[in-house]
């Protein structure tokens, strides 16, 4: 099984914002933190989740147990539900799903934030990256 730790931080709300990826198993250890410009948090973790969507079908993950971890509760409900109250969302959200549906074996797991504190780390580093003018390389 893999897991997949994910988190989405902004310095302000909206304000510059990150993401971090945190991917292990399978022999696997991986970082990514990828700035991603001005965003609200709610937006961040979105983004985040996509991102770590993105990266596990592009390494060619799809037909893994995958199992991804997050402590935004709004994401982690979003998914479950397949469905989100605030619009703005609605798009982002319908893009994972599209990404996740793509994967045989995946689950979505909330966390509480002290279990989150590698892909916490990563955001945070994004987002000085960001205020920096660096462009994305994980």
């Amino acid at each position: 099984m893999i897991e997949v730790y994910i988190d989405g931080a902004s310095a302000g709300n909206p304000g510059p914002s990150g993401a971090g990826i945190f991917i292990k198993g399978n022999g696997i250890v991986e970082k990514y933190s990828i700035p991603l410009g001005v965003m609200s948090n709610h937006e961040a973790e979105f983004h985040a989740f996509i991102k770590a969507l993105e990266i596990c079908l592009e390494k060619g993950f799809a037909d893994a147990v995958i199992s991804f971890r997050t402590d935004s509760e709004l994401v982690n409900k979003a998914v479950e539900k397949e469905f989100v109250k605030n619009k703005l969302y609605s798009p982002l959200l319908e893009t994972a799903l599209q990404f996740a549906k793509r994967i045989d074996l995946f689950f979505m797991k909330w966390i509480p934030s002290a279990e989150n504190k590698t892909a916490d780390e990563l955001a945070r580093q994004a987002i000085q990256r960001n205020e920096f003018g660096e462009q994305s390389t994980p």
